[in-house]
C-alpha cells in the first residue's frame, strides 16, 4: 500500500464533487429502485468480502506451530512454522509477503501482547506493536498459557500414571484424581483462572481496536485436545478417565469464554473445537490434529501438527467468508 501522489489531488477532488452532484440530480428524477440500489448492493458486497490484508497474526504456540517444518521467522525461540494456520490463511488469500506479519510466539500470554517476550532464543517484541491503522485483518489465538492449561495437563498425566498403577490393584475406574486437585470442596481453581483471563482478554481486544480501528478481528479458539469418552485415551496420553472428561469440559468452558468476549468486543469467534472432534490427541496417528506425549509427526507434544494447523486455517477461512 503505497502513499498517495499529492499532485493533482485538488483537481481530482473537485471533479469528484461535480460528478457526485450530477449523479444526485439524476437519481432524484429517476426510480429509486434503479442505480441507487445497485450501488448499495455493491457496497454491501464489498463490506462482506474477505479482507485481503495487511494481515497480522497474534498468538501463542497453538498459532505459531512449534516443531512443524519449516521453522521460520525471528526470533527463532518463537517456534513459528511456515505451515501454521496464519501462513496457510495468508497463502489462500493470496497475500504478498509485505501484507502478512506473523508475530505469534510459543509460550505467549496475554501480557506478551503489550510487552516484549523473552524466549530461549531471542526476544519477541510486543505483539501488538505489529498493528497499525493500515491493518485490515487480525487473528488472535491466545489465553491457554494464562490459565496454565499445558502445565495442568502435565500434572494430570502424572496423576493419571499413578492412577493406572493403583487401578491394577483395585477397581477405581471413573475416579478423577486431577479434578479433585483443581476443583473440590466448592472451589474451582480452573474456572477462576478462566474468568481472570477473560478480563485480560477484554482489555487486549480494546487495545487491538484502538491500534487497528479498520481491522476485522477474529479470535481463534482451541481445537479439541481430548476425546469425548474418557476411556479412549491410552499410553499416548495416560489420564484417569474421569480427568479426561474434566479437562475436556474445562477446555469447552475456556473456549466459551473466548467466544463471549470476542462477540462483546465486536470481533468474530472462530470455532476450531467442533471441526476437530475425532481428531484429538488420543485418536489414530493418521487422523489426529493434536499430537500426544510422543508425537508421531513433527510437532510439539500436546500441540497441533501440520494437519491440525491446516484444519484451523480452514475454520478461519470459513469465518472470513461469513
Amino acid at each position: 500500500m503505497g502513499p498517495l501522489a499529492r499532485t493533482g489531488i485538488g483537481v481530482a477532488l473537485a471533479c469528484g464533487v461535480l460528478v457526485t452532484a450530477v449523479s444526485i440530480g439524476q437519481n432524484s428524477d429517476s426510480d429509486s429502485s434503479g442505480d441507487g440500489d445497485g450501488d448499495k448492493e455493491q457496497a454491501k458486497a464489498s463490506a462482506s468480502a474477505p479482507p485481503k490484508g495487511p494481515y497480522v497474526a497474534l498468538g501463542d504456540s497453538y498459532t505459531s506451530g512449534p516443531k512443524i517444518p519449516p521453522q521460520t521467522g525471528d526470533p527463532a525461540g518463537c517456534d513459528r512454522s511456515g505451515r501454521n494456520y496464519p501462513a496457510v490463511v495468508a497463502k489462500e488469500l493470496g497475500l504478498k509477503a509485505a501484507d502478512f506479519r506473523d508475530v505469534s510466539c510459543s509460550g505467549a500470554t496475554i501480557a506478551d501482547l503489550t510487552a516484549p517476550q523473552s524466549t530461549d532464543n531471542g526476544t519477541n517484541p510486543a505483539q501488538l506493536s505489529a498493528l497499525s491503522t493500515t491493518t485490515r485483518l487480525v487473528t488472535l489465538g491466545i489465553g491457554g498459557n494464562d490459565i496454565g492449561f499445558s502445565s495442568m495437563i502435565t500434572k494430570c498425566v502424572t496423576t493419571g500414571t499413578l492412577f493406572e498403577l493403583a487401578d491394577k490393584l483395585m477397581d477405581i475406574t471413573g475416579k478423577a484424581p486431577c479434578q479433585e486437585r483443581y476443583a473440590s470442596d466448592g472451589a474451582d481453581e480452573v474456572a477462576e483462572k478462566i474468568r481472570a483471563t477473560g478480563n485480560r482478554l477484554a482489555r487486549a481486544l480494546t487495545e487491538i481496536e484502538r491500534r487497528a480501528p479498520e481491522a476485522r478481528v477474529y479470535v481463534v479458539g482451541y481445537p479439541a485436545i481430548l476425546p469425548v469418552k474418557g476411556t479412549d485415551c491410552d499410553r499416548g496420553l495416560p489420564l484417569a478417565p474421569g480427568d479426561v472428561t474434566f479437562l475436556r469440559q474445562k477446555q469447552r468452558e475456556f473456549n466459551t469464554m473466548l467466544s463471549e468476549h470476542a462477540r462483546a468486543a465486536g470481533a468474530t469467534y472462530v470455532d476450531t473445537f467442533a471441526p476437530s472432534v475425532g481428531h484429538d490427541a488420543c485418536s489414530p496417528a493418521g487422523t489426529r490434529w493434536i499430537e500426544p506425549l510422543r508425537p508421531s509427526s513433527p510437532a510439539a507434544m500436546v500441540h497441533p501438527n501440520a494437519h491440525g494447523e491446516r484444519g484451523m486455517a480452514t475454520a478461519v477461512l470459513s469465518a472470513l467468508k461469513n
